[in-house]
């Protein structure tokens, strides 16, 4: 279950990179567009938990990327903002399996992510 997340918040990042290795996942945790275009170009990913607004720049550009570079990896945006709330993003990136709060408890989390990796 290998999983890249992106998250501008380190402790939150961190928190849902424990939640995840409890359940045997290996994850790099990236907080910015550039660390994570480089991880997605040396490893392969089943899961990306991408929040939509880091930082730096764009997490679309990530998502765009993802999906040409890793065509099976499975996004799964967080967000602490009603946009997309209609589900409209899901229907943009056709590599995109769910959107969540960033409030969403980590353990549900986790287990989303597990879920999606054996689904990937």
């Amino acid at each position: 279950m290998s999983t890249l997340i992106v998250e501008s918040s380190r402790a939150l990042g961190a928190l849902w990179k424990a939640h995840l290795e409890t359940l045997g996942a290996k994850v790099v945790l990236t907080s910015s567009q550039t660390s994570a275009i480089e991880a997605l170009r040396q490893r392969s990913f089943r899961v990306i938990v991408l929040d939509l607004f880091i930082g730096d720049r764009s997490a679309l550009a990530i998502a765009d990327y993802a999906g040409y570079r890793q065509p099976e990896a499975k996004v799964l945006f967080v967000t602490n903002t009603s946009i997309f709330s209609d589900g409209s993003l899901l229907r943009l990136y056709p590599n995109a399996c769910a959107l969540v709060r960033t409030t969403t408890p980590p353990e549900d989390l986790a287990a989303m992510v597990e879920h999606f990796s054996v689904a990937a």
